[in-house]
């Protein structure tokens, strides 16, 4: 069975940073296989573009990973409480994490509709603490 590593278990190996790793794949120096929106390296691929045999992957911790995918809807939401959510949302975001898992917050707001959506992917506790910070926002009127 063939052996997939991730962005992050990759730059790790070679001691890159990920965004590097992502532009050598964004470029075709690097193949990868994108699942979702993720990238997966086979080691093949990985060792033909380091030029040396690739470690075994090691999963970062020992324990089991979970990660929470969210939608919100937010309704009768004009461009300028759309501007003001997601300026909070993502404040609320910035700096580091427990764990180092970032997560991942993306809004998309709709005029026609009046809605915006709030997609958020990451650790449960990290999702569920910023899901509080969208309820409270969204408590006061918009």
């Amino acid at each position: 069975m063939a052996q997939y590593y991730s962005v992050e278990q990759v730059a790790e190996l070679l001691g890159l940073h990920v965004r590097t790793v992502r532009g050598y794949i964004r470029d075709g120096r690097l193949a990868a296989t994108r699942i979702g929106k993720q990238y997966r390296i086979a080691r093949a691929d990985l060792e033909a573009f380091a030029g040396a045999p690739a470690a075994p992957a090691t999963p970062s911790v020992d324990r089991a990973r979970a990660e929470v995918s969210a939608v919100v809807r937010i309704e009768n939401v004009d461009r300028a409480g759309a501007d003001r959510l997601t300026t909070a949302v993502l404040a609320a975001i910035a700096g580091p994490r427990e764990g180092g898992r970032p997560l991942h917050v993306e809004t998309v707001h709709d005029p026609e509709r009046e809605t915006l959506r709030v997609v958020v992917l990451g650790d449960p506790a990290d999702t569920a603490a910023l899901l509080g910070i969208v309820h409270t926002l969204t408590s006061a009127t918009y």
